[in-house]
């Protein structure tokens, strides 16, 4: 309501800078201050009691997959499979309930956790479903399995040449054997029509999801109707269908191909809506430690033969040129430290002929040289990092990267000692869009080198000043931001890392409206 002063007043105010009081005034949506409530309070002032609450800004995940997390919610998820068998009869009983001729597309399969420890093939999947196009993903994204009706579908056999930053896996004929590795998936997801999998209740239901976890903003990785996940559909479309009803802030970075296709989506997503507007260019420059695809200088300590896939290009640069100069950032993503080099000398490049460092983020930052932590520093441009990848990937990474790498591994300490500029998300779905269990794994990081892990503010800031300076929003709970708040039951700073995970969400705001959460449905796939 305009002209609507309120003050919520909870046991205190927390942000990464400190605690600035236990109130907070908000008018027609926006931070008027922060501080005592008995200097807030006045004539015309609603108060709003939070006893025994902790007041937060609101979270932002800096990269998330909005649609793809709602497809992992309302579609099939693997992510629970503990077999090649189990996955089987999990397909033929999806299959049992599609129309005919129907594709079947499944997404985070985990063959880490499967007993045979390796990737289904094609044969294995025709031995479950011969008689519709099957795509399954592995959870990463980088790496995805066809049953021969879908190679068949797309045309791919033995004749079909690998990609440009892709590869098809082969068996000893040379015919593909359904693995498809980076831009191979394209080949197949391109021409599969699974977009039915996320309507458009679905999408607000999943967004609304995370406001009940906290998060009031999100950098979303949007493609149309390319890359891995294509068979979903446009995904810009989709998140343009709903943007009059976004329960949280939606900042788009767009996976284009083309200057043309990046200049029609910014348009489209800047006149949607209030809560959405184009962000940047999203690109890739390698793969994944999981799929083994990730651009590394030397090889993967458990393939000795197996360098990764570098996809970085002429068009990349192209389309962050374009990006730039509409006014936009350019995020890349890079987790091998081949492909971090790679972009930090684009970046270098940029910011040479003008780029401000700001806008312009390394997606992931995994594996790094120390001499590349030091230019991010110097350049200032910003590692957008993922502290939930170390939650599912503890048990295998060392035996990935070797005992020499994992120092460099997710260095989010030396990152912040070198000064540079850090936000979080989560991936999802490849993770668990849960920003509390991410703030824990900042901090005590699931064991694996703890001596790269964050001070409790840090970890905080991570969602909340540096994830808002990352998507270009103002510096949250200032006089004058948008009134994105969260109440909570503890202080993130003043917990440890396990009580940090188990924190409760009291309520979350948005723009100073009271955002209202179905807590019964599910936040992540099983």
């Amino acid at each position: 309501m305009i002209g609507d002063r309120r003050l919520l007043v909870a046991d205190t105010v927390r942000t990464a800078r400190g605690i600035p009081g236990d109130a907070i005034l908000i008018e027609d949506g926006r931070v008027i201050a922060v501080g005592d409530h008995r200097a807030l309070e006045g004539p015309g002032v609603t108060v709003e009691e939070y006893a025994g609450a902790v007041l937060l800004p609101g979270l932002r995940d800096a990269h998330i997959h909005p649609v793809t997390y709602a497809a992992s919610l309302s579609g099939t998820s693997l992510k629970s499979m503990k077999s090649i068998g189990e996955l089987k009869e999990t397909m033929r009983r999806v299959a049992a309930g599609l129309a005919s001729g129907e594709p079947l597309v499944a997404l985070r399969l985990d063959d880490e956790t499967l007993v045979e420890r390796r990737l289904p093939t094609r044969a294995d999947l025709d031995e479950a479903v011969p008689d519709r196009p099957v795509l399954i993903h592995r959870y990463c994204g980088h790496v995805a399995i066809a049953n021969t009706a879908a190679l068949r579908h797309a045309g791919v056999d033995a004749s079909t040449p690998d990609p440009d930053g892709g590869s098809i896996d082969r068996d000893a004929a040379g015919e593909p054997n359904g693995v498809l590795r980076e831009t191979a998936i394209d080949l197949v997801s391109t021409r599969l029509d699974a977009s039915g999998t996320v309507t458009e209740q679905s999408l607000l239901d999943a967004l609304t999801g995370l406001a009940g976890l906290g998060i009031t903003s999100i950098g979303a990785i949007l493609g149309l109707g390319n890359g891995p996940w294509a068979s979903l559909g446009d995904e810009v479309a989709a998140i343009v269908a709903v943007a009059d009803r976004l329960p949280i802030n939606v900042h788009g970075f767009v996976i284009a191909r083309s200057v043309d296709d990046l200049e029609a989506a910014a348009h489209r997503l800047n006149t949607a809506g209030d809560r959405l507007r184009w962000a940047g260019y999203k690109g890739f420059a390698d793969g994944s430690l999981g799929g083994h695809t990730a651009a590394m200088h030397a090889p993967f300590a458990d393939r000795p033969d197996e360098f990764g896939t570098m996809r970085l290009d002429a068009s990349d640069r192209l389309l962050a040129e374009a990006s730039l100069r509409m006014g936009g950032m350019v995020a890349l993503h890079a987790i091998g430290d081949r492909a971090n080099g790679a972009v930090v000398d684009l970046y270098e490049d940029l910011i040479a002929a003008g780029a401000p460092p700001q806008r312009l983020r390394i997606e992931h930052a995994s594996v790094l040289d120390r001499t590349d932590i030091d230019r991010i520093a110097r350049l200032g441009v910003v590692a957008s990092i993922q502290p939930a990848f170390l939650g599912s990937e503890f048990e295998w990474i060392v035996d990935r990267v070797g005992p020499d790498r994992i120092v460099s591994t997710y260095p989010f300490a030396s990152l912040d000692h070198a000064g540079v500029p850090m936000c979080a998300g989560s991936d999802s779905p490849v993770e668990s869009p849960d920003p509390w269990a991410g703030m824990a794994l900042a901090r005590d990081r699931a064991g694996v080198m703890k001596s790269e892990g964050l001070l409790p503010d840090r970890a905080l800031s991570l969602f909340t000043d540096g994830a808002a300076a990352a998507l270009g929003e103002p510096l949250p709970l200032s006089p004058g931001s948008p009134a994105d708040i969260v109440a909570v039951d503890r202080d993130p700073v003043a917990s440890d890392p396990d009580q940090v995970r188990n924190t409760i969400v009291f309520e979350t705001w948005v723009g100073g409206e009271r955002i209202v959460v179905d807590r019964n449905r599910p936040i992540c796939s099983s």
